[in-house]
């Protein structure tokens, strides 16, 4: 009975927003084909490794499928700036930055067609361990990495969006 009214619940309030001229973004069509068809370009080194693969998992990138009809070149800069010293200048966590630039070219000719700049900030606890240290800073790296890569995936949906609307 419960799950029933839920149900309910749930078709009504896709009826309301359906009214008001909402359209879930992925199902704008030319948004899923115009994704899966961008191959991605990363730059070197661990942050470049872990947007790039990301980035892969979010835009559905198949092995075999259709040529790519999109290249994403990334540029990818970090920066790491101590936060909460301690009465012996040594820092208690850290603020982590990292910032990827992005461009989206037409394949085969290279124009671009769209740029963007994602930026992600966040912070991490330092352990007097070392090891410890090590693998708090590597976690902040990637969680930054996933993020960065969600929100260029999202700027890329919206761009895709306004194509097949104009």
């Amino acid at each position: 009975m419960k799950q029933t009214r839920s149900l309910v619940l749930l078709a009504c309030a896709g009826l309301l927003l359906a009214g008001c001229g909402f359209r879930p973004l992925y199902a704008e069509s030319g948004v899923t084909s115009g994704l899966s068809g961008v191959v991605v370009a990363a730059p070197e080194g661990r942050a470049g490794y872990l947007v790039n693969e990301a980035l892969e998992d979010t835009l559905m990138l198949r092995p075999g499928a259709a040529a790519p009809s999109w290249r994403l070149d990334l540029d990818i800069s970090e920066q790491r700036f101590p936060r909460g010293l301690r009465v012996d200048n040594v820092a208690t966590r850290y603020e982590y930055v990292l910032t990827a630039a992005y461009t989206l070219r037409a394949l085969p000719s290279g124009d671009p067609a769209k740029t963007g700049r994602v930026r992600v900030e966040l912070t991490y606890d330092s352990a007097d361990q070392p090891y410890a240290s090590v693998a708090a800073q590597q976690d902040a790296q990637e969680r930054a990495a996933a993020e960065a890569a969600r929100r260029i995936e999202l700027e890329l949906a919206a761009w895709f969006a306004d194509q097949a609307g104009a």
